[in-house]
């Protein structure tokens, strides 16, 4: 393209009607989220649940993590009933009634019905992945390449509105009401992003046609894993693979049921929690969202990512300025901030580093398949942080998740001139 090819205008990719819709399908995905981990785990220890069994049952959010594996299904299998909205809006609808099943679900079920309540949080944490498959592949076939970045943004502010709902508003309406009244409310608020993909278009992409069982595996489960390694090569692809496990391990380390018994533990109430690290800190994380875009506007994907890989993940350190400040919600506030605004910063760097991987004839399999990766190891650290929190305590759990960063960013400097070379190639 010629340098002096007008540029594509930013307010115009704002305004445009995917970019609002997007906003009511991220807070659908940000909804559920926290309800099956940190607000989760607020309740968990108000029935007085031992530290190490609310991390492994607030882990439920794993599920996040192998949404690839049913991916291919969103791609190529026609749900029946759900079908007539078209692809992506049929099972975004399918998704977002199942997680309005499964709310009120543990609602009814409580942690007094042990078994059955955590098969329930299981099913919100399905359908809400399942939510997030079709939500990815419908932000990535609306629009062009050039309005991705106002489509990551618009999509993050409705995702940090609906942890906004699911953790602030959910933590202090349980100082004053039953929990399972504040989960039946956060079912009820599903009803708006359902509105909002009733009336949305469905992307104009015509799925892959297949003839016979055989050819719908290759198509639908061979050939998007495959692609990457015939697109990039076989040792670029692995070198990529291993940075995508690596490199959000900090972040993840400390979204699960690991927070909400630290902050307890550390003399905060679920008011003040919910209203500094719920209400507050997203506000300040929706700031740093569109900072973030704008990184990527001027330095791209890969030099915005490195740069916030080191800024975010050494914020877990400041977690350990709260273990000598006990109850003073000024350290906290200033923590929670730091945090909230580099986790913002980093958001959409990992989108469109992400989604300048996928190929759009596997959009849904693919982008599922690496945002599982990049949070999969950290997940796995959270799984077990109850157990390691309560071995070495707090201080030390937060510093082995930073440590995590030192083979990232082997990583990233190992890979830089070989993405380097592909940007300027393309």
């Amino acid at each position: 393209m010629s340098s002096t090819a007008k540029k594509p205008s930013v307010w115009r990719a704002f305004t445009q009607p995917a970019a609002w819709t997007m906003f009511f399908f991220g807070f659908s995905s940000g909804l559920p989220f926290l309800l099956v981990a940190g607000t989760l785990a607020f309740w968990l220890k108000d029935k007085g649940i031992e530290l190490k069994e609310i991390t492994m049952i607030a882990s439920a959010g794993l599920l996040y993590t192998f949404k690839f594996v049913w991916a291919p299904l969103l791609d190529h299998w026609k749900l029946p009933g759900f079908w007539k909205l078209g692809r992506r809006r049929g099972w975004l609808l399918f998704a977002q009634l199942g997680v309005i099943a499964a709310l009120l679900a543990m609602a009814a079920f409580t942690p007094d019905r042990l078994q059955a309540f955590v098969l329930a949080t299981i099913a919100v944490a399905f359908f809400g992945a399942t939510q997030d498959i079709a939500v990815d592949a419908y932000r990535i076939e609306i629009a062009p390449e050039s309005a991705q970045g106002a489509l990551v943004a618009t999509y993050s502010l409705g995702y940090r509105i609906g942890l906004i709902i699911a953790g602030a508003f959910a933590a202090i309406m349980a100082d004053h009401i039953a929990w399972p009244l504040v989960y039946a409310t956060m079912a009820a608020c599903m009803a708006i992003p359902i509105i909002a993909n009733l009336m949305a278009r469905e992307p104009d992409v015509v799925p892959v046609q297949t003839q016979g069982w055989a050819h719908a595996m290759q198509v639908a489960v061979v050939d998007p894993f495959v692609d990457f390694f015939r697109r990039y090569g076989v040792p670029l692809m692995l070198g990529i693979l291993a940075f995508i496990l690596l490199f959000k391990i900090p972040e993840q380390a400390t979204i699960g049921g690991i927070m909400s018994p630290f902050y307890i533990d550390m003399g905060f109430t679920k008011t003040q929690v919910g209203s500094i690290t719920k209400l507050w800190g997203v506000w300040v994380g929706i700031v740093g969202v569109f900072l973030g875009g704008a990184m990527v506007a001027r330095w791209g994907a890969w030099k915005s990512l490195g740069v916030m890989i080191v800024v975010c993940g050494a914020c877990n350190l400041l977690y350990l300025l709260l273990i000598p400040n006990q109850g003073n919600l000024w350290v906290l506030t200033a923590v929670i901030s730091a945090e909230n605004l580099t986790l913002g910063m980093l958001g959409p760097p990992t989108v469109a580093f992400l989604s300048s991987l996928v190929n759009r004839e596997h959009t849904a399999t693919q982008y599922a398949l690496l945002s599982s990766l990049v949070n999969l190891p950290g997940k796995l650290l959270g799984f077990f942080a109850g157990g390691i929190a309560m071995t070495t305590g707090y201080g030390m759990y937060f510093v082995i998740t930073v440590l995590a960063l030192l083979p990232a960013m082997l990583m990233y400097a190992v890979l830089t001139p070989r993405m380097r070379a592909r940007a300027a190639a393309a």
